[in-house]
């Protein structure tokens, strides 16, 4: 009897049984995917939930940052276009050397575009601007005056000393030489 133990005599019993063995293992495996396909969609969900709120918090934060500072000359990605003023005529002086060089310079006022007020202004205190330029050349060295490098800062002292010493109610944007000679004398 041990060996009938063993033996399932019953046909239908052996079907049944063996189809519900089949019917569990693709059901398990149906159900245990499914289970891990919403975990992964419950993750994505709180992840972009997170993400939004962080970006929403950080966004309100950043207005209270220090705002960089914008002129126009960096918010239109261009230049700013300038009027000239280039009337003074070519200023000649002599240098602070001994013995001095000859400086003749011909100076260029740039003043905002179609602003009438500096154009007049620079117009009445032509006297004036020449007596400084002559002034002002007066006590440079022809080695300063000659030097390349120092254009720029040239340029920038002028301007600097015409608009706080000069000018009284309007203001220059640049200064420029369009022709500067230092000659010196043998």
């Amino acid at each position: 009897m041990a060996d009938n133990d063993d033996i399932n005599l019953d046909d239908g019993g052996e079907a049944s049984a063996s189809s519900s063995e089949k019917k569990g293992g693709l059901g398990g495996l149906v159900s245990g995917l499914l289970k891990w396909i919403i975990i992964g969609l419950a993750a994505i969900i709180v992840i972009v939930v997170v993400v939004v709120i962080t970006v929403k918090i950080a966004s309100k934060n950043t207005s209270s940052i220090t705002a960089i500072p914008s002129s126009e000359e960096y918010v239109s990605g261009q230049r700013e276009i300038f009027d000239w003023y280039t009337s003074l005529g070519i200023i000649q002086t002599s240098t602070c050397d001994d013995p001095p060089a000859t400086v003749r310079v011909d100076v260029a006022l740039a003043y905002k575009k179609d602003d009438k007020a500096t154009s007049t202004e620079i117009t009445q205190r032509n006297v004036e601007l020449k007596a400084f330029l002559r002034r002002y050349f007066s006590s440079k060295t022809a080695a300063e005056l000659r030097n390349p490098n120092n254009e720029d800062a040239l340029e920038n002292e002028l301007k600097n000393g015409i608009n706080d010493k000069i000018l009284s109610s309007s203001k220059i944007r640049d200064v420029v030489f369009q022709s500067k000679d230092v000659i010196e004398q043998n």
